[in-house]
This record gives structure tokens, C-alpha cells and sequence, in this order.
């Protein structure tokens, strides 16, 4: 008698604007997805799709959740930087099953010094409390960690045209940019799961850095609004995210490397 494999069981602490497709795909990939949201729309509509939901947040969480906790991998997808919630949610962690963990972070912990940034570019970190909320995971023995620093996410309804109204500046027109589709974040992912590399850090940006006058320039238009106001006469200010690590490690290649021609779709 042949054993049928069981399912690797994941739960997306988020299931957002990022975190419901990547629930979709990782489900139609062969994993038991469990999911969260704060919403009772988005609760019912996860159910409908198959995906064992939670309507949960990190300042409810109590013993009643603990079964969302009962996975083997736990991504964690939220916006919240505050370090008390985290540690709470690492206490229910150390109470669960979870092995492994995937915290999704951002390039923000790197502040603009006018050249390129790896992952170990420890002169170029910021004051994020980004990063002491990623020490709590990576220092924690309990579970394996890997901190995913995505740049400025877009794709789908997320339109970087919309992101400056009429009447709002945009500083340092020439700086280049660091962003990442949506389809490319989701299966990076998947990616990192699948060939199980843990207690890494990656950060993730596309290929092609335009500047911010090209990109937001082309963005505005696809979307039909005016140009945004640049302020000019700055001194120059930038950092260029370097995804080399990310490329090599997974053997990625991105699916939306130049980002201008990604505004097109």
C-alpha cells in the first residue's frame, strides 16, 4: 500500500492585499493553508476558496487562537512595528508546533547612503524598530527564521499612480527606486519554502531601478492623473537594494524585472 504524502501545513499571519493570493497560491501548490484577517468580509470569502480562516489580530490574540498556531511553517505578514505585540506573538509561537518562520520585512530598515545595499550592509541600517522586532525572531531557538525585505510592493489594485494625489511633491526626482511586483513577491515565497532555506535574510527588489521621476511619471499616466509636482535642487539621496543574494541563493529569476513595463499590465 502506497502512503499519500500529507500536506505541509502553512499559516499566513495576514491575508491581505499580499496575503490572500499568496494563500491561493501556496493552496493550489499543494499546501494546507491556514489564514488570518481582521476582517469579517475577507473571513467569509477565504472560507469560500478553501482556506481554513482565522479572524484574528496581535492585540486579541489568546488560547482560543492557539489552533491557527498549529502548522509547521507560520509566515508573518503584517504592518504592525510594535515590539510588545511581537513578543507576545513569539510566546505562542514557542507554545506551538511552528519549526519554521517567515517574516516579511522591509527595505526600510536601510537608510539612503548613495550606493548599493546587501543584506550585511550593517553601516547603512536605519532607527526601524523593524529590525529589533527581526532579532527577536532570528535570536529565538525555538524555530528557524528567515526576514524577507520586500521594497515598495505594487501590482493589481495596488497602482503607484494613485499613491500621489493632485497637490502632493515627490523629493528627489532622480533618486532611483526600489520596488517589487506582487507576482514576484508571492513566489519568492514559495520558493523560499520549497527549497527550505531558512535562517537567511534576503532582501528583494526587482532588477531595473529607475528613477523616481521615470517611475512615477509613467505611473501617473496609466492611471489617467497629472504628473506629480518634483521638488528639484536637493542634494541627491538614494540607496539601490541589491537583490544578487536572493537571485543566487533561490536561482531566481524575476518575472517583472524592469518595473516601468510592469505599470503596463
Amino acid at each position: 500500500m502506497v502512503l499519500k504524502k500529507v500536506p505541509t501545513t502553512i499559516s499566513i499571519l495576514g491575508c491581505g492585499w499580499l496575503g490572500e493570493p499568496l494563500a491561493n497560491y501556496l493552496s493550489a501548490n499543494g499546501f494546507k493553508v491556514k489564514g488570518s484577517t481582521t476582517s469579517e468580509e475577507k473571513l467569509h470569502r477565504l472560507i469560500a476558496i478553501g482556506i481554513e480562516t482565522y479572524q484574528l489580530s496581535l492585540e486579541s490574540l489568546n488560547e482560543t487562537m492557539l489552533p491557527f498556531f498549529d502548522t509547521e511553517i507560520l509566515i508573518v505578514n503584517i504592518p504592525s512595528k510594535n515590539i510588545a505585540e511581537f513578543n507576545k506573538l513569539i510566546s505562542f509561537i514557542k507554545k506551538s508546533t511552528i519549526k519554521k518562520v517567515l517574516f516579511v520585512s522591509s527595505t526600510s530598515v536601510y537608510r539612503d547612503n548613495n550606493r548599493v545595499i546587501y543584506e550585511d550592509t550593517t553601516d547603512s541600517f536605519s532607527d526601524s524598530p523593524l529590525l529589533e522586532i527581526e532579532k527577536m525572531f532570528q535570536q529565538n531557538h525555538h524555530f528557524k527564521t528567515t526576514i524577507l525585505r520586500f521594497g515598495g510592493l505594487f501590482g493589481y489594485t495596488r497602482k503607484p499612480g494613485n499613491f500621489f494625489p493632485l497637490g502632493k511633491s515627490i523629493s528627489q526626482p532622480e533618486a532611483p527606486v526600489n520596488m517589487i511586483h506582487r507576482d514576484d513577491s508571492v513566489a519568492i515565497m514559495h520558493q523560499i519554502i520549497q527549497q527550505n532555506k531558512w535562517n537567511e535574510t534576503f532582501n528583494a527588489c526587482a532588477d531595473f531601478h529607475p528613477t523616481k521621476r521615470e517611475f512615477y511619471t509613467k505611473a501617473t499616466e496609466i492611471v489617467g492623473n497629472p504628473p506629480p509636482n518634483f521638488i528639484v535642487g536637493e542634494s541627491l539621496s538614494f540607496k539601490i537594494i541589491s537583490n544578487d543574494k536572493l537571485k543566487k541563493e533561490l536561482n531566481y529569476t524575476f518575472k517583472h524585472s524592469d518595473i516601468l513595463k510592469a505599470l503596463e499590465g
